[in-house]
């Protein structure tokens, strides 16, 4: 019979709450479980990826040396995008299970944060340079929503909402541009769109297709200049 400790994260305290993504771990935690296996305790923490400071990651290591148990974790993602986390881990000496990859080892797993964490870098320096790029070209990234406010005490909300969907469009198409030259994929750059808070015209968060329509309408627009 194996023992397991089950660690749950979760990245932000409103779906710590509301336990959005949760569910789904522990969903996957119980379905992998054999039936004449042991869950023995779960521990969860609310925090950020790139925060490594997780107090009841470290109860759940202290339970898994105590009572000779395997850390179990739904997705590999979950422990840490940070590779010398990774490796400290590692060093505790305690085994622990990627519900979805269980045939990783430590080795796997230290080569897998070293990748993450080259990727993450290297889209953080694309990204500061397509900013870069676009105040050189005069784009200033302010939220389109200050627009709305001033369109409407202005009392002009039809030209309002057509100029803001234009500026969204504008800014957003420069930045794909921008991300595309310096080689990152639409899925990442779809990502990091969202994630600076940039919306479509209906005020929404971006899909990759709606990135890739952006990208080809103002390519076509350079060429035709």
């Amino acid at each position: 019979m194996n023992k397991y400790v089950a660690y749950y994260r979760v990245s932000t305290q409103k779906q710590g709450k509301s336990g959005l993504g949760l569910d789904s771990q522990q969903s996957a935690v119980i379905r992998f479980i054999n039936s004449e296996d042991s869950l023995i305790q779960s521990y969860t923490d609310v925090e950020s990826g790139k925060n490594n400071n997780r107090p009841n990651l470290l109860k759940a290591i202290e339970h898994c040396k105590n009572e000779n148990a395997t850390l179990l974790i739904a997705r590999l993602d979950r422990l840490s995008r940070n590779a010398a986390f990774i490796f400290t881990l590692r060093d505790t000496g305690v085994k622990f299970t990627a519900v979805d990859m269980p045939e990783a080892n430590s080795v796997t797993v230290g080569i897998m944060a070293v990748l993450s964490q080259d990727e993450r870098e290297r889209i953080s320096q694309r990204t500061k340079a397509a900013l870069s790029e676009l105040k050189l070209k005069g784009v200033k990234l302010g939220s389109p929503q200050n627009l709305t406010l001033e369109a409407r005490k202005k009392g002009l909300e039809a030209r309002m909402r057509y100029a803001n969907e234009n500026e969204n469009n504008k800014k957003a198409g420069e930045f794909i541009i921008s991300l595309c030259k310096n080689g990152l994929s639409f899925y990442a750059i779809t990502k990091k769109l969202n994630q600076l808070g940039f919306k479509t015209r209906h005020g929404k968060e971006f899909q990759q297709v709606q990135v890739h329509r952006l990208y080809d309408r103002y390519m076509e627009e350079k060429q035709e200049l």
